[in-house]
């Protein structure tokens, strides 16, 4: 592997830690209505498990109310089920055509928590960015250790690597902040 790709998949591996904590920011309930919250929920159908949104519509009438529309009607009861068992704490109403999700607001203090929630996430996140660059950093070492790059090679390309963790791991904090905000606004 040369130096170019290795610096080249430790991007990508941060690119894909932002991407992969974007997806958990959204499953993360706000007091609105969203399709992000259930569409990765498993539902029994016929025997195996299918994600959500395979087998059905999202629509978000009012900012507090989801509505999940079956393509298969006979689909109904086992969606219902799972939306029951999952940890949303919400009960489905269904009137035969479609289900429907009534958001309560989030208490001061369940707001709290999720602030929290989202805080331990988007850690993990920076985590996960550390560990690609640490992991391109070694990939680095051990081309100069091999003879490939110089020392001042290496140097180089690690301070242009640090630099580019610093921008994943801002890019980390202003999603951190703007679900923060999201999550305590009233």
């Amino acid at each position: 592997m040369t130096k170019d790709e290795i610096v080249a998949e430790g991007k990508e591996k941060m690119r894909k830690a932002i991407a992969h904590l974007q997806d958990e920011f959204a499953t993360i309930r706000t007091g609105r209505a969203t399709p992000a919250l259930v569409e990765k929920l498993k539902v029994d159908y016929y025997g195996s498990e299918v994600p959500l949104q395979q087998l059905a519509g999202f629509g978000v009438p009012e900012p507090r109310v989801l509505t999940v529309s079956p393509y298969d009607k006979g689909a109904l009861k086992a969606i219902e089920k799972s939306i029951q068992a999952s940890d949303l704490g919400i009960n489905p109403s269904n009137d035969g055509q479609v289900i429907r999700l009534v958001f309560p607001e989030l208490t001061e203090e369940r707001r709290k928590e999720l602030v929290k929630v989202v805080k331990r996430r988007a850690e993990d996140g920076k985590v996960s960015v550390r560990n690609a660059r640490r992991h391109a950093r070694q990939g680095l070492e051990a081309l100069e250790k091999d003879g490939e790059i110089s020392r001042d090679d290496l140097d180089r390309t690690e301070k242009e690597l640090e630099r580019t963790t610093h921008e994943f791991e801002a890019e980390i904090d202003t999603m951190l902040k703007a679900k923060e905000h999201e999550l305590l606004e009233v």
